[in-house]
Parts: C-alpha cells; structure tokens; sequence
C-alpha cells in the first residue's frame, strides 16, 4: 500500500508541471486568435461576422475530415 502511494507521488511530481505548462500554452494559444482577430479584421475587410463564419467553415472541415485521418494513422 505504501508502495502504491509513493508510485501515485512520483507519477504526480513529474506530471502536475508538465500539465500546468500546457494548460498555461493552451491558455496563450487561445488568446492569441482573439489579438490576430483584431488586426487581422482590418487588413482583410471583414467584420466580426465574416471572422466567425471563416472560423466556422475551418472547424465544418477539421470535423468532417477529424475521423478519417485518424483512421489513416
């Protein structure tokens, strides 16, 4: 039992920093979309709405073509 506790505390030292990291990278990744959007809205043209309906076709295709590329792996 003691053993077991001590696998589960070393499992943990090594991942909880390595999973705060990503959290942390995925929080940066996600704003950074929001900065570009701003800047990239004036360059091109388009409004808010054009910004959403050119997210919304990239994510119709990542979901159409989400499974069969992982069949392919």
């Amino acid at each position: 039992m003691a053993r077991e506790r001590d696998v589960f505390a070393k499992a943990a030292l090594r991942l909880l920093p390595l999973m705060a990291l990503l959290y942390v990278v995925n929080i940066l990744d996600r704003v950074n979309v929001g900065f570009a959007a701003l800047e990239m809205n004036k360059d091109l043209g388009i409004g808010p709405e054009g910004f959403g309906f050119i997210g919304g076709v990239f994510f119709i295709g990542y979901f159409i073509f989400e499974i069969p590329s992982n069949v392919m792996l």
